[in-house]
């Protein structure tokens, strides 16, 4: 069924926008009608394998896009609707009406046409890989197979909203110190180009001698001032280099390695990358998903070239008949607390609880850790603000003590 843009006014008057299913304009107007919008302007539009086929440009839908809360939100709703005996078709029809991202909702549309035409769900869905990754369509496809698609749905809705709580901590966890240092690098060159100068000129025009500290302070300013456009060509060379490096497979897995071995955030982010493996592995195996193609998956969400070779020798591994914990447990990459949980889940048949523990486990260590940086890097970088505002304060103050040194001399 073909999807429309269209543009009118409601009950109350006020101008309105949106997008409605229908078999044609007139159908659409109709509908809109019923709704108590009163069209103006009506376009036949949506999106067909995710690309826009109204012909036109619309902006505010290039830069609109589907948040991760948003499918979360999608996917647990269609997981109650079928838990209560609503139809697929009839529950992807609901959520199509009370839907407000327009992306989202016309590309439900789409799948909602799919699965009524004898597709199933996740076929559908695999035409919109930017919302539904492996990931997804793989739970999809085995809660299918097994007839407990609700209960699939649950889990996947639980299991991104998880995901995506932890991604806002580390990156608000990350994003302070940035911030810190960037209102750091903006106050100082504000006072090197605006401040120090003025002040400088004094002791020039009384031929002050300079203390070291000075000089150092007064040469500092004079290059930012007049080669500015040189630190700003080198940082921005320094970035396109270290792109370009991390995009060749030997930089990605240098500064992989890297990262890992970082004091303090290294130990944060290999929890984060072993959390991820372990909730990822257990989801879709507890979901029905056999554990080669599991193990393909969890690959691409691990996030960390190192880690993910591990994987792909533990796929191997497995193939040949061997556990899953021996290849984590040799590779070294893996804490022996994963490795000795893995042994006893695959020795017991409870390997997907046990997974579920160790990512419960280093959730809560992940959290701690957030926690203790956020509180730990506050006091820091207010300290590391306040030495370099002081020292400039103390290369400004001493000509000057100097000065009226020699003048109560005189």
């Amino acid at each position: 069924m073909p999807v429309f843009s269209y543009k009118g006014m409601d009950a109350a008057g006020k101008k309105t926008s949106g997008i409605v299913d229908a078999d044609n304009v007139k159908s659409a107007r109709a509908k809109l009608r019923k709704m108590q919008v009163f069209p103006t302007e009506v376009t036949e539009g949506g999106r067909v394998g995710g690309k826009s086929v109204s012909g036109g440009f619309d902006i505010k839908k290039y830069f609109q896009k589907i948040k991760v809360a948003d499918t979360a939100s999608m996917t647990r709703q269609l997981s109650t609707l079928m838990n209560a005996g609503v139809p697929l078709v009839d529950s992807l029809s609901a959520l199509v009406e009370q839907i407000e991202n327009p992306q989202l909702k016309s590309t439900l549309s789409e799948i909602r046409e799919k699965v009524r035409e004898g597709a199933r769900l996740a076929d559908a869905m695999k035409g919109y890989p930017k919302i539904f990754n492996d990931l997804f369509i793989n739970m999809v496809h085995a809660g299918e197979v097994s007839g407990a698609l609700d209960t699939v749905l649950l889990r996947l809705a639980d299991f991104t909203e998880g995901q995506a709580r932890l991604n806002r901590k580390v990156k608000g966890a990350l994003m302070y110190p940035i911030i810190m240092g960037l209102v750091s690098t903006i106050l100082l060159c504000f006072l090197l180009v605006f401040v120090v100068p003025k002040i400088t000129a004094i002791f020039e025009q009384n031929k002050a001698a300079l203390p070291l500290p000075t000089k150092v302070l007064v040469g500092l300013s004079h290059f930012v001032a007049g080669y500015w456009y040189i630190v700003l060509a080198v940082v921005i060379i320094l970035y396109v280099a270290y792109n370009r490096f991390k995009a060749k497979p030997s930089g990605r897995l240098f500064i992989d390695k890297q990262r890992l071995k970082m004091p303090i955030f290294g130990p944060m982010f290999r929890m984060i990358a072993v959390s991820r493996f372990c909730r990822t592995l257990s989801t879709l195996t507890s979901s029905g998903v056999q554990l080669m193609p599991s193990l393909d998956i969890v690959k691409g969400v691990v996030d960390n070239v190192v880690l993910v070779k591990v994987i792909e020798e533990t796929r191997n591994s497995v193939k040949e008949g061997e556990s899953i914990a021996e290849p984590l447990r040799r590779s070294g990459q893996f804490p022996p607390l994963v490795t000795h949980m893995i042994t006893i889940g695959e020795k017991t048949g409870e390997l997907e609880a046990m997974l579920e523990r160790v990512a419960d486990s280093y959730d809560d260590q992940v959290d701690t850790t957030v926690s203790t940086l956020t509180t730990l890097l506050e006091p820091l970088m207010i300290v590391v603000m306040g030495g370099v505002v002081g020292a400039i304060v103390v290369a400004i103050m001493l000509p000057i003590l100097n000065l009226t040194s020699a003048i109560k001399h005189r």
